[in-house]
């Protein structure tokens, strides 16, 4: 949904480029917001990465010291 909400502000802001007019804060403001909520995202997306990835660890971990306990 925000990838179409970038792509419509983007279009927006070619129609006025193309006409030589400014373009307008909103427009701005609401394409910057996008972005910053596409990073955001991206930044979680690799906080859950980086935690799901300790988590595997720590499992992996947990698993070798059963297997040594069980012996």
């Amino acid at each position: 949904m925000k990838k179409i909400a970038v792509v419509f502000a983007a279009t927006g802001l070619l129609a006025l480029a193309a006409c030589g007019e400014k373009p307008a804060a909103e427009t701005n403001n609401a394409a910057n917001e996008v972005v910053i909520n596409e990073t955001e995202n991206a930044a979680n997306a690799l906080d859950n990465a980086a935690s799901n990835l300790s988590n595997a660890a720590n499992a992996t971990e947990n698993a070798a010291a059963n297997v040594t306990n069980a012996h």
